[in-house]
């Protein structure tokens, strides 16, 4: 999930208004809009530990990163743990195989 759903359901999940939100960590009620709308996407670690504090969750959860999350599909999280036990230069070359794969995804699709 994305940031900016990610922030949204949170915050309306705690029944929290945008003002409450940017009031508990110190941001304008139009940047926290900003993130919940994608307009801006690059906050800094301090905001993301604060909207992380404020939803009470992790920041990995926050930001979509943690592969032990609700409704992570379970095949991810098994690949995950098998990355572990990867070499370094064994892990580079399966980044370079999603690199690639990546690229030749057409844009917009999931």
């Amino acid at each position: 999930m994305a940031l900016a759903s990610k922030i949204k359901e949170l915050r309306l999940k705690k029944k929290k208004s945008l003002q409450d939100v940017a009031d508990e960590v110190g941001a304008s009620k139009a940047h926290i809009w900003d993130l919940e709308t994608g307009k801006s996407s690059n906050p800094s670690i301090e905001l993301l530990t604060k909207l992380a504090k404020c939803f009470e969750v992790s920041v990995a959860d926050l930001i979509g990163e943690n592969p032990a999350s609700e409704g992570a599909d379970p095949q991810v999280v098994a690949m995950y743990r098998e990355l572990n036990e990867l070499s370094p230069a064994d892990r580079q070359a399966i980044q370079a195989m999603m690199d690639h794969l990546k690229s030749r995804k057409p844009k917009g699709e999931p």
